[in-house]
């Protein structure tokens, strides 16, 4: 977006990833007036957003998807999660390119492939991204009934996302396909961002490392810069366990889904991951790196169809002439 001396490209993000450059700031808050209220000088003097402000943050986040995915209305509670554009777009990219090796080297697009997004939350973030990049239809699930009205809000009143995108509410939060998705659904790809924190000690010890390092100030009950109410953050276990279970399920689903997937932020549970998964005879796990300019983190893919099956999947619904 931005030119000459001042563009910078995020290097570490997918190629094409519409926020790798430095943000235009200008152009942003010329979809978004509101956002002007919350740039500020940074320490080395250069305009900037107050990263450290949930309202900043979510104020940014407006202007993003009104400039490069024509978002209109984006409205939820400050109570919910407000997540972080370049991220949840890298994987959407990013497990594009994984379908793409099904498929000739060709990512499939349009209303062909189905995605299954794991408690899509209040902001239907990646249902948005995967709409507007490349055409998919998205069941879009969560526990939360709000969460579910608010993305069934959101999908209403963005003429793009009609007809695109069904929500369906868990009503079993123990479960994560049961109850969704029926036995005689198919769908091409499971994505999901698993709670983080085991605790809510946990999320506030998380949330004041982050403030800290954005603002550089100690904080005994800081606001986390990206909010997010109780079971978008926090489950029993942390994210280990809700991946363990998530895989269990999985194998049930096996002849469903042709790849799942999940966001593992600790590198310490892959091997845990690895290890169940091959216990649960899946057929292919694939590792798949992803980072931010200050974060890295993976995607861990599945599938249990063999490689035949996969060729027969993509040529059935994706009309692929594979040799």
């Amino acid at each position: 977006m931005s030119k000459g001396k001042n563009q910078q490209i995020k290097e570490t993000l997918h190629p094409r990833n519409k926020n790798r450059e430095r943000y235009d700031l200008s152009a942003l808050i010329s979809v978004n007036p509101e956002l002007s209220k919350y740039i500020k000088p940074n320490k080395y003097g250069s305009d900037s957003v107050d990263f450290s402000n949930p309202a900043a943050v979510k104020a940014l986040n407006k202007s993003l998807l009104k400039y490069y995915y024509k978002i209109r209305y984006w409205e939820f509670s400050d109570k919910n999660l407000c997540p972080p554009i370049p991220g949840r777009a890298d994987y959407i990219h990013h497990i594009a390119d994984l379908l793409a090796e099904n498929n000739l080297g060709v990512i499939p697009t349009g209303d062909i492939i189905t995605c299954f997004d794991i408690g899509t939350g209040a902001s239907c973030i990646y249902p948005i991204i995967g709409v507007t990049e490349y055409c998919w239809n998205f069941i879009a699930s969560d526990i939360d009934p709000k969460s579910i009205k608010s993305a069934k809000n959101i999908v209403t009143r963005n003429s793009s996302l009609k007809n695109r995108v069904e929500c369906r509410l868990q009503k079993n939060p123990k479960n994560i396909f049961y109850g969704v998705i029926g036995r005689e659904d198919k769908v091409d790809l499971a994505i999901c961002n698993p709670p983080f924190h085991s605790s809510a000690e946990d999320a506030q010890k998380g949330a004041r490392r982050k403030v800290k390092n954005l603002s550089g100030k100690d904080s005994i009950n800081p606001t986390l810069n990206f909010a997010g109410i109780s079971n978008e953050l926090i489950n029993a276990g942390g994210e280990y366990k809700f991946i363990q279970n998530m895989a269990r399920e999985s194998k049930k689903f096996a002849k469903n889904f042709c790849w799942f997937s999940t966001l593992v932020s600790k590198q310490s549970n892959l091997k845990g991951i690895y290890k169940s998964l091959e216990k649960l005879e899946a057929k292919q796990i694939r590792t798949i790196p992803m980072g931010t300019e200050n974060k890295s983190t993976r995607i861990v893919a599945w599938t249990f169809l063999s490689e035949e099956e996969q060729k027969e999947w993509s040529q059935t619904r994706w009309g692929a002439r594979l040799i």
